[in-house]
């Protein structure tokens, strides 16, 4: 079983939406976590991050279009996506157990292995 486990990617045309869910197992599911996504031959991007109290940090390429939500009872970590552009376009991955969070973060201790998301133009 995985620690971190995203699902919800897909592909869209420019201007739609998409909502990702991160599940967690009780191990991994705790301190500053965020999503981060990947493009082959680019710089890793963090997107954004949530800590325990409910503060989030956004990249300033997603703020306004992009919401980072958790929920605790469930142990299941949300991006909502909208206004989604052919830029977006990457491996979505979500992280977990940070010591704090910061804008742009990228390196969390745990990792999930990703879900795709394309933007068409």
């Amino acid at each position: 079983q995985r620690n971190l486990s995203e699902s919800g990617g897909g592909s869209v045309q420019t201007g739609g939406s998409l909502r990702l869910s991160c599940s967690a197992s009780k191990r991994a599911y705790g301190g500053c976590m965020g999503w981060f996504r990947e493009v082959p031959g680019k710089e890793r991007e963090g997107v954004a991050t949530i800590n325990a109290n409910g503060d989030t940090t956004y990249a300033d390429s997603v703020k306004g279009r992009f919401t980072i939500t958790r929920d605790d009872s469930t142990r299941t970590l949300y991006l909502e996506m909208n206004n989604l552009k052919p830029e977006d376009t990457a491996l979505y991955r979500c992280g977990a157990e940070a010591v704090y969070c910061y804008t742009g973060m990228a390196d969390f201790p745990y990792r999930g292995q990703g879900t795709q998301v394309t933007v068409s133009s």
